[in-house]
């Protein structure tokens, strides 16, 4: 059995801490039916969702958009990159507020928008 050099052990352990905060760091990915369920849960808390675009509005970089990820809908409010077309896929992280007003109308539930990937 060999043993592991000091520069080793020091190396194994920067890319353990190295994983641990990137894993802390990310969103953790939900089901729009979990977060539909109880959205006072996740109220304030940064959570992940992806899902095809159902219904989308917007106008010079802003709007909102609703995306389906078969267990439910859930609106996203977007002010930083812009609105996705209707039947588009993606993914999205964002910080969940109990409810919003846009155009006149009102929603539930509504993430908004902090990240996006297509």
């Amino acid at each position: 059995m060999t043993r592991l050099s000091s520069l080793q052990r020091l190396l194994a352990a920067a890319v353990v801490i190295g994983v641990m905060l990137l894993a802390v760091g990310c969103p953790q990915h939900r089901s729009i039916a979990e977060i539909n369920r109880d959205p006072g849960r996740f109220i304030d808390k940064e959570v992940a969702v992806s899902g095809t675009v159902t219904e989308s509005f917007g106008a010079l970089g802003t709007g909102i958009y609703q995306i389906d990820d078969g267990t439910g809908r859930l609106w996203v409010f977007s002010d930083q990159y812009g609105v996705p077309s209707k039947g588009s896929h993606v993914g999205v992280a964002g910080r969940i507020s109990p409810t919003a007003t846009f155009a006149g109308r009102s929603f539930a539930t509504v993430l908004r928008e902090s990240k996006r990937r297509r």
